[in-house]
């Protein structure tokens, strides 16, 4: 079953916590919006350097390494903004994205593909740890816990017709 995104944002604005929206129990449909208006509704991944925009856009970029454990935060499925900005700042939305894999492992265990498809820059454990470092403000050894989180955009197709697919007519 395929999820629209307007759908997604309409059902995560009810403002009654474990609710869906009326559309979407009219028709029978559980998109599991329950669960994401208790949590809170739309989840970002943000990054902070334009040089990822590029890398985004084209697909080139796929997954991020973050430091810690954020398998509470993020999950299979879940629909994301991708956002590029600094704290405290406004941050362009790049686009929708859908969680695809959430794993948790040691710095030391990332692989070659989790380096590629967080900046197809590196290719070397050691130049990803080097980021990590920069980005985090703190030495990263290879016992560190990252979270690798991988996602695939979101295409929408521009709705310029109705129903059926044909362009309405004047009766």
């Amino acid at each position: 079953m395929s999820v629209r995104l307007d759908e997604f944002l309409r059902a995560s604005q009810d403002p009654r916590p474990g609710r869906r929206c009326a559309s979407t129990a009219r028709a029978g449909r559980d998109f599991g919006y329950a669960r994401l208006a208790m949590r809170g509704g739309i989840y970002v991944l943000n990054f902070y350097s334009a040089v990822f925009i590029d890398q985004l856009k084209r697909g080139r970029k796929t997954a991020t390494i973050r430091l810690g454990n954020k398998s509470g935060k993020y999950e299979r499925g879940q629909v994301i903004w991708v956002t590029v900005g600094f704290r405290h700042s406004p941050r362009e939305k790049i686009f929708a994205a859908v969680i695809d894999d959430v794993e948790v492992k040691r710095v030391s265990e990332l692989s070659p593909r989790d380096i590629e498809h967080d900046n197809p820059e590196f290719r070397r454990l050691d130049e990803t740890t080097n980021f990590l470092e920069q980005i985090y403000g703190r030495p990263v050894s290879g016992d560190d816990i990252v979270t690798v989180i991988r996602f695939s955009q979101i295409v929408e197709r521009p709705s310029s017709h109705f129903g059926n697919g044909e362009t309405p007519s004047r009766n």
